[in-house]
């Protein structure tokens, strides 16, 4: 990287004049823009504010996955650490931002209205339909405005497409109405045309990276809650197959049994 900014500095040293293509450049492409017909413009400001909207998006759901997966490493640790499900529900409040505590809170009040948080749950099946009802519901709401994210990704390159083939209709009707066929007539408008197709892109292809790892990230939430899931069933069951021992045997029983005593 040094190496590269040193050779970038030599030769922007040993050439004045290679600093001005980049400014004679950015003015090209303003002067392009300033000159756009009004469907290339409509369609620029179109991009714009989908571009607005797919930042929006991908900043605000890369925040709250972000929340999500840090209180759920919380939360897990708090579980495991537990002796008891009532302390787990005193406290799940705390890691809100989890989608784990959904799951959680589902399969516990279940298990609470079948016989009050107490031995074998009596319909098993009752439970498993709860875990996958609350990581259904947690998944469609974490996936809220990603279908945006989709479409602008998707829609964008047409958009700027259009731009560009209206950019070029104008160019050619100027072209036939002054009779100059050159080169040097054409070229100006279709390069403006152009521009439309480029933001297009610009537009669509960070929608597209953004879509795709956000949904490996709810393709990751969604395998967790079903672990998670599977993990509180089996607690519940070996728990609920132990006799709640006397004060003197359970202090004689190995840690993990004593510790799933719920």
């Amino acid at each position: 990287m040094v190496c590269t900014l040193a050779f970038a500095t030599y030769f922007l040293q040993e050439d004045p004049s290679a600093a001005p293509p980049v400014a004679a450049n950015s003015s090209a492409l303003v002067e392009m823009i300033h000159n756009s017909g009004p469907v290339a413009f409509a369609v620029l400001i179109i991009l714009l504010l989908a571009s607005i909207l797919s930042w929006t998006i991908m900043f605000s759901k890369w925040s709250s996955f972000s929340r999500a997966h840090t209180q759920s490493q919380r939360f897990l640790r708090a579980f495991r650490k537990s002796t008891r499900l009532s302390e787990i529900a005193a406290v799940a409040d705390q890691f809100k931002p989890s989608p784990l505590v959904a799951v959680f809170t589902e399969i516990h009040d279940e298990y609470q209205r079948q016989n009050g948080g107490r031995g074998l749950p009596r319909n098993p099946v009752a439970l498993e339909r709860a875990a996958q009802t609350a990581s259904s519901e947690a998944l469609t709401s974490m996936e809220s405005r990603m279908t945006w994210l989709a479409t602008i990704a998707a829609i964008a390159p047409f958009i700027g497409l259009f731009g560009t083939v209206m950019g070029i209709i104008d160019a050619f009707h100027g072209l036939g109405t002054a009779g100059a066929a050159t080169l040097r007539a054409v070229a100006p408008g279709i390069s403006e045309a152009l521009i439309t197709t480029a933001a297009g892109l610009v537009v669509a292809i960070p929608a597209v990276v953004g879509y795709n790892q956000l949904t490996a990230r709810l393709r990751e939430f969604a395998a967790r809650m079903d672990d998670f899931g599977r993990e509180l069933l089996n607690a519940i069951e070996n728990a609920a197959m132990v006799s709640p021992p006397s004060p003197s045997q359970q202090q004689q029983q190995p840690e993990e049994v004593r510790r799933r005593t719920f």
